[in-house]
């Protein structure tokens, strides 16, 4: 019968204590991409989700909103909420989503940024924040971003959303479709723009995880965020988010409002290579929402470390391989893993590979040979699969009855 190995995963990381054959520990709620370091549900947080800021003794800034949350992006991890699964109106929020389609489209050659759009009825008539473009015009797919993403129109979204799906409400289903792709498992959207509907909601937590998603995975186009106004038919408008023109290294993200979801603004900010989101729903005020996510933002930076634990492709543990051509193989991950801590505590991380024993060739690159476990003060910020970095072959016959010998003793 195997067992498990349980080894100290990275240089300078003391194993932790654990029994011989113990089994891995709970699964970590992981990145929207599986990227970043997952925060388990043991802990401390809102309605079980970890937070870092459970081990640290800074509390977190006063926010006047209905709710709320700081992600480190770069890990993933959740480093404080308010409130993170509770059902929450999105209003123009919405958009991230919809350019999240659009972006895709963009990238899968179903779309071009100098494609012109053709402009409905239908979507000239969309109430609410406008981009004031005219009906049976042709307006090209840069133009209608820039009026989506500065200008906030949804008459913009919905002539995207067409030229996208064919319809709104086909586009609609493709925004659903990749909310459950990246694992939103509270999202619901009825419309494109987030006009209020009954059905159409999220929580905070998912917007995290979806503006995480997005500017990890379509950096060329963050530049349409931190653009401060757009002009369009001779219409001047400035880009809501007002801290663009407050802190120049934030660069977006998304701002929010109707009276039944009150103002709401997602942040984006990058800071010496590390980049933080933080989201606020239902605050009282255009000038309250900006204030409480300076503060989130900068609460996080000046509290909490992210620390690269170990680069994609780095060995975090060598393997003892039997009946193989090699007696030994790294086990790693496919990508770079971070990890957020309190400052001062990323001394105190513990790294530990869980793998089985014996490993028996042949053994094929990228195949998935046990977890890797990273913890601070007894909690699981990280569990990600270990992966094989190199193929090992399958020894000769004289080989393998060697190894097999051997086991016996073993």
């Amino acid at each position: 019968m195997g067992s498990m190995v349980l080894a100290a995963a990275v240089a300078g990381a003391p194993l932790l204590s654990a029994a011989a054959d113990a089994p891995p520990a709970a699964d970590a709620a992981g990145a929207a991409d599986g990227a970043g370091a997952g925060a388990a549900a043991s802990g401390a947080g809102s309605a079980g989700l970890f937070t870092v800021d459970s081990l640290s003794n800074i509390p977190a800034p006063s926010v006047d909103a209905k709710a709320w949350l700081v992600m480190d992006a770069n890990s993933g991890q959740v480093i404080a909420a308010h409130n993170p699964q509770d059902a929450v109106e999105p209003a123009s929020l919405t958009k991230i989503m919809a350019a999240y389609v659009v972006f895709d489209a963009l990238e899968n050659g179903r779309l071009k940024l100098d494609q012109k759009v053709h402009v409905s009825e239908k979507a000239w008539k969309t109430e609410g924040s406008r981009m004031f473009i005219d009906p049976n015009s042709d307006v090209p797919v840069d133009d209608l971003l820039q009026g989506l993403i500065v200008q906030s129109g949804n008459d913009a979204t919905v002539a995207l959303a067409e030229a996208v799906g064919g319809s709104e409400s086909a586009f609609v289903a493709l925004m659903n479709q990749q909310a459950q792709e990246l694992g939103l498992k509270h999202t619901h959207f009825v419309n494109a723009p987030g006009l209020p509907d009954p059905d159409h909601t999220t929580t905070v937590q998912d917007l995290a995880l979806m503006t995480r998603a997005l500017v990890q995975r379509f950096p060329q186009y963050m530049h349409y965020y931190s653009q401060k106004e757009y002009t369009y038919n001779k219409i001047r408008q400035g880009n809501r988010n007002r801290l663009l023109w407050v802190d120049d290294t934030i660069d977006g993200l998304k701002t929010g409002h109707t009276k039944s979801a009150g103002y709401c603004l997602v942040t984006t900010a990058l800071r010496d290579g590390r980049r933080v989101i933080s989201v606020v729903v239902g605050a009282g005020s255009e000038a309250s929402r900006a204030e409480s996510s300076l503060k989130l933002l900068n609460w996080g930076y000046k509290n909490f470390d992210t620390v690269r634990l170990l680069e994609a492709g780095q060995s975090a543990v060598t393997a003892e391989v039997w009946e193989g051509e090699a007696d030994s193989v790294g086990l790693g991950l496919d990508h770079d893993l971070w990890v957020t801590v309190p400052r001062g505590q990323a001394d105190s991380v513990h790294t530990e590979a869980r793998y089985p024993q014996p490993l028996l060739a042949p053994l094929s690159a990228d195949a998935v040979i046990g977890t890797l476990q990273v913890e601070l003060a007894g909690h699981t910020l990280a569990q990600q699969p270990l992966q094989v970095l190199a193929a090992v072959p399958e020894a000769g016959i004289v080989g393998r009855l060697f190894d097999k010998i051997r086991l016996l003793f073993h």
